[in-house]
């Protein structure tokens, strides 16, 4: 499992991340790069996590893939949007607008793990 943050993300090895984490971040690669050189260049199917889009729970994932989350507050920025190829939504019951980012992140792996068990 590798994450790749936008080189302006919080530093991954702030305490406060590392203790919310409870030893998680020795499991996985973490790399700082320009998402707008990446997108372009990757073969695997990108997934982002959009307010409007293909519905997360019908979504085929399939064995591998790349989930694009945004800032909480204000989304994935507009130029990254663009090279996103699957939109992808969680439907919100109960009238919430969006959901917290590490609840996003958890919805899409599980998903995403729960198609590849298929």
């Amino acid at each position: 499992t590798q994450i790749i943050c936008s080189e302006d993300t919080v530093d991954v090895y702030n305490p406060k991340v590392v203790q919310a984490t409870m030893g998680s971040l020795a499991r996985l690669k973490v790399c700082y790069t320009d998402l707008l050189l990446l997108l372009p260049q990757i073969k695997q199917p990108d997934f982002g996590a959009m307010l409007n889009g293909e519905n997360i729970y019908q979504t085929d994932f399939g064995n591998e893939g790349i989930i694009i989350l945004g800032n909480e507050g204000k989304g994935i920025r507009p130029e990254t949007q663009q090279l996103i190829r699957r939109k992808i939504t969680i439907p919100q019951a109960g009238g919430a607008e969006s959901l917290n980012v590490a609840i996003a992140a958890a919805i899409f792996c599980n998903e995403a793990n729960r198609n590849k068990l298929k």
